[in-house]
């Protein structure tokens, strides 16, 4: 059977994408009770990061951990990637060694030509274009939140960024709308608005964008890479903060998320991480349990669910 790589949400079908999701939920309430999961005993993940990290590191090594296998961290400081050993001959070494391989960097084709020359599955962390694994957590906290994000309205407020390419493509798997909100000039790519039209409607005006949606979410205005544009971008986006006040005109249901880190006071008010309506933090602790499901399905497949 060939591998299988995760570089975007495309990668799974609608379907798979299902069964990820709904393992990663069994594996949390699992892990909570204690109970011991190790389906990928022996097996050993290399995370390479071009781009610093938090929630990323400790939920794929952590992940790795309790899944019974083990991570091994690897910066272009530790490597030959750093003295310029092509991308082509890393992975065919890698794959020799390891059972997958999860990146985080700059370029998607960095992370598509590896992909290309691996035999072990690959796990795009996030590229300046996407980051699949995030919205696998998103897709996680709503439907432990709401239920089943088919038919509902999400509305992306922010940049026109890695994210919000994600949104764009979670919403035809996911079979929700998307409203993306961003000021002029900072539009997703229009190739993507094209593919996505009809999934995809671009708001300028927040305040309409956020009306009766199920879910509002945001990010920071400059993404790393992005730190000289800051004060520039700080005066086009002064209009898009995410607040309770802009939250009172979603459904009365609606959830907040952030993929964080948050810049408090710029891209939200100071307030909206502890509103009622924001899940932030649940948001980022499924990362670690949508990761599990993640890397349970490419390196080990599609398991039995467990009973207690």
């Amino acid at each position: 059977m060939s591998v299988r790589h995760f570089l975007t949400l495309s990668d799974l079908s609608p379907q798979e994408l299902e069964r990820v999701i709904q393992r990663a939920i069994e594996l949390k309430r699992r892990h909570k009770a204690g109970l011991l999961d190790e389906p990928l005993k022996n097996k050993v993940l290399a995370m390479i990061f071009e781009k610093s990290s938090t929630r990323t590191r400790v939920s794929f090594e952590a992940g790795m951990t309790q899944l019974g296998g083990a991570a091994i961290f690897l910066s272009p400081r530790d490597t030959q990637l750093g003295r310029g050993e092509p991308l082509e001959d890393t992975a065919r070494v890698l794959s020799e060694m390891v059972d997958a391989v999860m990146i985080r960097t700059f370029s998607h084709q960095d992370i598509e030509t590896f992909a290309a020359y691996s035999t072990v599955p690959v796990i795009n962390a996030l590229t300046d274009d996407f980051h699949p694994c995030q919205l696998l957590a998103d897709v996680q906290t709503f439907v432990e939140c709401r239920g089943s994000l088919q038919g509902k309205t999400v509305t992306w407020i922010g940049d026109g960024n890695n994210m919000c390419n994600s949104y764009m493509r979670a919403a035809r798997q996911f079979d929700f709308q998307l409203r993306v909100c961003c000021p002029k000039g900072y539009e997703p790519p229009a190739e993507l608005l094209e593919d996505f039209a009809d999934r995809v409607r671009l708001i300028h005006e927040p305040q309409e964008a956020v009306r009766d949606v199920q879910l509002v979410v945001t990010d920071v205005w400059a993404s790393m890479g992005q730190e000289e544009e800051q004060n520039r971008r700080k005066r086009d986006f002064a209009s898009y903060q995410v607040s309770p006040k802009l939250m009172d005109l979603a459904a009365k249901d609606a959830l907040f998320m952030h993929c964080l880190p948050a810049h408090r006071g710029e891209e939200i008010s100071e307030d909206m991480l502890d509103d009622h309506r924001s899940v932030v933090w649940q948001e980022a602790g499924n990362r670690l349990h949508a990761q599990k499901a993640l890397l349970e399905f490419l390196i080990a497949g599609s398991p039995l669910q467990p009973s207690l």
